[in-house]
This record gives C-alpha cells, structure tokens and sequence, in this order.
C-alpha cells in the first residue's frame, strides 16, 4: 500500500482539497493519475486549453484515435472534442471512489468550454450542457470563464442543475457577481424540480497572475515603497476573496435559505498556484492561502516541491482581510490602478486559451490532413 506525502496529507486535513491542475492521456494510461490519488492526496483534477494543447502535441498517445477520427470523416472540432472528452470522462472513471467517500464534493475533473465563446453567453451555456451530456459523468465540472458574458450563462448552466467550474476571476468584485450567479442558477434549478444537493461549484481565483502584473508596475514605479509591496497582492487578493466567501456562504440569509434545501456552497478554488518569480518561494501560493473548503490545484511541479519542502500555515487566510484590504490601498496610493491590473489580467487569459486552442485546432487539422492523403 502507497503512503501519503505527509505535507500534503497536512494540507488535506487542514481542509484544502489537492487538486492536479494538469491531465494527459499518458497521465491515464500510465497509472500516474491513479499513483498521485494514492501517494500526494490529489482529489481532482483540472484542465484548461493550454493543457490540452501541450498534452496533445508531446508523443504519440493520441495518433491512434485521431487515426480513426480521420478514417470517420470527423473534423477538427468533432476530433478535439472527443479526444479531450474521452480523457476527462476516464480521468472521472478513476477519481469514482473520491467522488463518493466525498459525497460528490471532491473526485471531480473539470472540463472547458470553447474559449472562443468566451464572449457570448448563449453559446456558452449551450456547449456546457453539451459537453455535460458527452463525458455523461456525476463527478464532472464544465468550467465557464467568468467574463462578463460568462457571468448569466453560469446562473442558466447550474439552473440546469450541471456542476460548474467558474474560472478565470482575478478581482473580488467579479467574483462577488460569480457567487450571485451561483445562487440564481441554484434559486432556479430548485424552482425547476433539480436536487439542488446534487450541484457543486467551485470558483477558480487567479493567485500568481496578479503579483506578475503588479509587480511589473511596482518595478516601474521604483521607490521603495514600491519595491516594499512587491509579492504580497496575490495572496492579499485571494485573502480578501475569502472573506467574501465567507459572507456569502457563512452569513448570507439567501443561501442559508438554499442550504436548507441541501445547497452546497461553492468552493473558493486557488488556481495559477506556481510560482512565476523564482524570487519567491515555490510553494507560496499553496502554504499560505490554507482555510477549510478551499481547493488548492497545482501543477505537477509545484505539487512535488509542496511535498518535498511544503509547511502549512494554519492561520494564513481567516481574519486577514483588513491587512490584505491595507495593501491595496497603499498599492492604490502609490498609482496602481487596481481596475485596470484586472482587466488586463482577464484579457490575457481569455487570449491566452484562445490561442492555445488555436494551435491544437491548427496541430489537429494538419494530422487530419495527413491522415486522408495516407
């Protein structure tokens, strides 16, 4: 029998879920996924664009079904979505067990919608319940990135009584409106007759993204109060995110009043966990944002170093939203501008998965190609 990592077995039961931000067929196949489960507490796993296109483009693990695919005539959309599906609906075959020792909150593995249909919340909604229905798995999460669009298709994807990942948040105050959106969707998925208890969410919060962008102003800023702020907004952000959870889920009469009908509430998601500037410590985005009912999910790279060299600070989220408030509004003070830091930040993201998916399109239509002509 495998042993758990101690540090991340620490983790765990300090009540942060290890999540696996990283999914690849050779992943599956190898029993890699299932040694992680077994050994490092990995309770989920999430995947995004980028993922999927760094997965499908390294050796040979995918040419057989693309083989097949072209043989069928399928195109490119068709061949990415049955590739990508087949391996989050067998990536959710292996976490069955953690889904339901949890009772449905852990053993889930997400899965993106188009990011090119980032922007319309039609589309959106209607490719989260169609993915919903093609991976046809209890324990999966249709990840809705929480842009402005994004928004009402997550309330009209849980009204469905889907489970959803909200992803790509990077300030409070979207967050604040993703949280609003979860209670819609829930407020009408019981009107509709859906077991309510049956819906979980989580709301994945960018960490690390948020010290590269404002440590890049704070560079150019260059006084020494700048530099003295340097590497403390991220954890500040999702500090102050918490807190918002926290009166959401723990003070709120609207979702006490859902909760009495079997509601979850929905996770606050660490995600972005590595750590980007090699001045700072590799697991600082993990050992310090630790509070029960979050969810941390790692790269591999970050995982081992936490399992290596990780210490869990206890007590490095609850009560610390007025200190994290403090460093916002000395960021402000000095010419941050705070708005501005997060609309960038989400349009980057969205640009980013946009052209991840472009390239596995591209990569894919080419295999494809060559597929017929042989």
């Amino acid at each position: 029998m495998s042993e758990q990592n101690a540090n991340l077995a620490a983790l765990s039961q300090a009540g942060v879920s290890v999540w696996l931000d990283d999914l690849s067929r050779t992943r599956i196949k190898s029993g890699n996924l299932a040694e992680l489960i077994a050994t490092k507490s990995v309770v989920g796993v999430t995947t995004n664009p980028s993922i999927f296109q760094a997965a499908l483009s390294k050796g040979d693990a995918y040419d057989e079904q693309v083989n097949e695919l072209a043989a069928r005539g399928a195109d490119v959309d068709a061949t990415i979505r049955t590739v990508t599906t087949d391996d989050v609906r067998n990536a959710c075959d292996i976490l069955a067990p953690q889904y339901e020792s949890s009772k449905g909150v852990d053993g889930r593995v997400s899965i993106e919608v188009d990011p090119r249909l980032a922007h319309d919340s039609d589309k959106t909604a209607a490719q989260a319940v169609e993915l919903w229905k093609i991976v046809d798995r209890p324990n999966v999460l249709i990840k809705i990135p929480a842009t402005e669009a994004g928004i009402p298709a997550i309330a009209k994807t849980i009204a469905e009584g889907i489970s959803v990942n909200v992803t790509l948040i990077f300030s409070v105050e979207r967050y604040e409106l993703v949280m609003g959106a979860f209670l819609d969707g829930l407020e009408q998925a019981a009107a509709a007759g859906h077991d309510i208890s049956k819906i979980h969410s989580v709301a994945s919060f960018f960490v690390s993204r948020v010290d590269t962008e404002i440590d890049k102003r704070l560079d150019a800023i260059g006084s020494d109060e700048a530099t003295a702020l340097k590497g403390k907004a991220a954890l500040a952000n999702a500090r102050l995110a918490y807190a918002a959870y926290q009166q959401v889920f723990e003070k709120d009469d609207r979702f006490a009043a859902l909760a009495a009908k079997g509601a979850n509430a929905q996770r606050p998601l660490w995600a972005s966990t590595g750590v980007k500037d090699p001045a700072y410590p590799d697991t600082l985005y993990v050992g310090e944002l630790v509070a029960p009912g979050t969810v941390n999910t790692m790269p591999e790279k970050t995982m081992d170093a936490f399992a290596d060299h990780g210490e869990v600070n206890p007590d490095s989220i609850i009560g610390q939203g007025p200190a994290s408030q403090e460093i916002f509004d000395k960021l402000s003070a000095i010419g941050i501008d705070i708005t501005d830091v997060f609309v960038v930040l989400e349009n980057e993201g969205v640009e980013k998965f946009e052209a991840s998916w472009k390239e596995l399109l591209d990569a894919t239509a080419e295999q494809l190609a060559e597929k017929s002509k042989g």
